[in-house]
Parts: C-alpha cells; sequence; structure tokens
C-alpha cells in the first residue's frame, strides 16, 4: 500500500482532474476521486459516485476509506452568482471530512482550494496586492465558512489543514470554464467572421493589472500544501507569480492568430455568441477538428465576467514564498503554449 492516500474530492472538475494526473505521474500516491458523475479522462485512480449533498449516500460510499493520508478538498456548488450558495458548499466539506475523519486515524492534512473571490475581487475594488492577512469583507462567503469549519474541526488533533488561493484557473482540459479555451475559440470565430481580434470588454478592464494560476503550477502547489511542514494551518495566495495587463497581452494574442488588431469593443459575450452555434459547426466541418460543441468549449459568462472587472486583481505572492514554495510561470507563454496545444490537439484550427 502506498504510504500517501490522496482523496480528490471534485474529480471531474478542472482542478480535480489536473491534480490527478500530477500525483499519478509522481507515481508516490495512491489515489481515490470523488465525483457525481463518471470522470471522462483516463486515470489510475479509484472514483467513486457519490452525492456530496447527501449525508447518508457519502457515508455509505466513504465508510471504508480508513486508510487516506490526504484530502484535496476541489469540489464546487455553483448558483446564479458567482459567489456560490453558502449552505451547500459548507454542506459538501462538512459530509466528506465528517465521514473520514473519525475513520482515517493516519490522515496528516485537508487542502482546501479558494479564490480571489475570498477577497472579495467578485464585489468591485478591493485593497491590492490582497494579502493572507487582510480583514474579510462582509459576508455572506462560503470560503469563510468552509475554513472556519477546518480550523475549528482540526484544533488538538492530529492532522491539519491548508488552503490556497488561486485566481483565474488555466488548464488545457475541455468540458470546464476555461478562460484560455474561451479566448481561442472568440478568436477563431472573430477570424471566421473576417474580423479584427479586440478585446471583448470595458477600457478600464482592459488597462487593469491581471492575475492566472496555471494547472500545473496548482497541482504542484497543493502537493506541497499537503506534504510541507510549513503550510500546516496556514492559506496562501497562489498565483503564476507575476502580473499583466490584457492591453499587453492581446496584440500578442492577435499575432498568434494571424489577425489584425483593434482597439476594445465593450460587448456581451453571452448575447452575440448566442446564435454562432451553427458557424462553429460549419468551422469544425471546414478544418476537421475534434466534436465538440461552442457549448462545451466557452463558458461566454466568465468572459463576460473576468473582462468587466474594471478593477485591479492583485494578490501577494509573498506568505507562499517565504514558506518554501517557489514556483512560477509566465503568464504571457503560458497563454501562448496552451493555444498552440488547443491547435495540436484539433480543437481550434
Amino acid at each position: 500500500m502506498s504510504q500517501k492516500k490522496a482523496l480528490v474530492v471534485g474529480a471531474s472538475g478542472g482542478i480535480g482532474q489536473n491534480l490527478i494526473q500530477y500525483l499519478s505521474e509522481l507515481g508516490e500516491w495512491e489515489i481515490v476521486g470523488l465525483s457525481r458523475r463518471k470522470p471522462s479522462f483516463k486515470s489510475n485512480a479509484q472514483f467513486i459516485s457519490v452525492d456530496l449533498l447527501n449525508q447518508d449516500d457519502v457515508q455509505a460510499k466513504l465508510g471504508e476509506l480508513t486508510d487516506i493520508t490526504h484530502i484535496f478538498y476541489t469540489a464546487f456548488y455553483g448558483g446564479p452568482t458567482f459567489s456560490g450558495p453558502v449552505a451547500e458548499n459548507l454542506a459538501m466539506l462538512t459530509n466528506v471530512v465528517g465521514t473520514v475523519e473519525p475513520i482515517a486515524p493516519l490522515l496528516e492534512r485537508v487542502v482546501l482550494i479558494q479564490g480571489g473571490k475570498v477577497y472579495g475581487r467578485q464585489l468591485g475594488p478591493f485593497k491590492t496586492p490582497a494579502k493572507e492577512s487582510d480583514p474579510r469583507h462582509m459576508p455572506p462567503n462560503f470560503y469563510f465558512d468552509q475554513e472556519d469549519f477546518l480550523t475549528a474541526r482540526s484544533a488538538d488533533k492530529n492532522w491539519s489543514w491548508a488552503a490556497l488561493r488561486a485566481e483565474a484557473f488555466c488548464s488545457e482540459i475541455v468540458g470546464i470554464p476555461s478562460l484560455p479555451l474561451l479566448i481561442a475559440v472568440y478568436a477563431t470565430i472573430s477570424k471566421e467572421l473576417g474580423l479584427p481580434l479586440r478585446f471583448p470588454g470595458t477600457q478600464a478592464a482592459y488597462d487593469a493589472l491581471v492575475q492566472v494560476t496555471d494547472a500545473g503550477l496548482l497541482a504542484e502547489a497543493m502537493t506541497w500544501a499537503a506534504t510541507s511542514p510549513g503550510a500546516a494551518d496556514e492559506a496562501f495566495n497562489l498565483t503564476n507569480g507575476d502580473a499583466f495587463r490584457w492591453s499587453n497581452l492581446w496584440p500578442q494574442f492577435a499575432k498568434f492568430f494571424d489577425m489584425e488588431y483593434a482597439s476594445p469593443q465593450d460587448i456581451s459575450l453571452v448575447e452575440v455568441m448566442a446564435d454562432k452555434e451553427p458557424l462553429w459547426e460549419r468551422i469544425v466541418e471546414r478544418y476537421r477538428l475534434e466534436a465538440h460543441s461552442l457549448q462545451e468549449l466557452a463558458v461566454w459568462q466568465l468572459g463576460d465576467f473576468l473582462f468587466h472587472c474594471d478593477w485591479d486583481v492583485l494578490l501577494s505572492a509573498t506568505k507562499v514564498q517565504q514558506a518554501g514554495f517557489h514556483q512560477v510561470v509566465d503568464s504571457e507563454l503560458m497563454f501562448m503554449s496552451l493555444f498552440q496545444r488547443f491547435r495540436d490537439r484539433h480543437i481550434i484550427p
């Protein structure tokens, strides 16, 4: 039996998928993944289909996981707002920890994934660079409740918790809200229509400072947070380590896609893309792309949200670096690399 056994909660989501693939490559972990639906990617992990909101189902399905050493919690229950409802998100976490912790004497740490919304970045301008010691904003915010639960539950126990506050997760996985893929699809449609590439948001958002988090970097940081003594009972901001303005990147995006570039145009992607499915189907057929619907590839609501944030989104990376995690990623090169991967996989022409 492996020395370390991970329980990845939210295995079918982008962060969960990427973590499972990373841990599998390390060869040092036995992995159990939890999700409502069966994951579509290949893995050596054991998968359990479970309704995290159903306490009886969780207890029935997880009641024999007595050898779990680490819990990676990446699940998210969405709602009408980007903040997400408190009760459901807290219940899912408490159901899992409340079931596994009492029967897993070797449990060492629970790693919780948070995000920039812990600072209220979805509500409007906030203090930047945001630090982990900053006071909380006016609730509700389910990140507060989840962190408070783990703090109280782990008190005087042999296990600890850690939280990573990522921002704008970026990966090559299809079927999840993906900012790089959304941009690539938007550029492809614009090019097909003979249009220049234009930033589809406000001028203020175009000029604001922005950060993102690479999938590979996050998986590496999650593993560090699970195993490093210095990460115990602490929260850490985790971004690529740099910051950029869309005004500097979008002209470079236009060069990659071999397009003319024009100034920003404040539009709603949800509205203007509502009738573009037939066009995308023709693009797929013409260029013999993988058969994905436009809905599978681009969550336009995500683009409308991010491209209309008229304020800086900047999280300090000082604490995580002082604690011992020093890896960084160049965000511009990350975008270009992901665009090329989408092209190589025939997701875009």
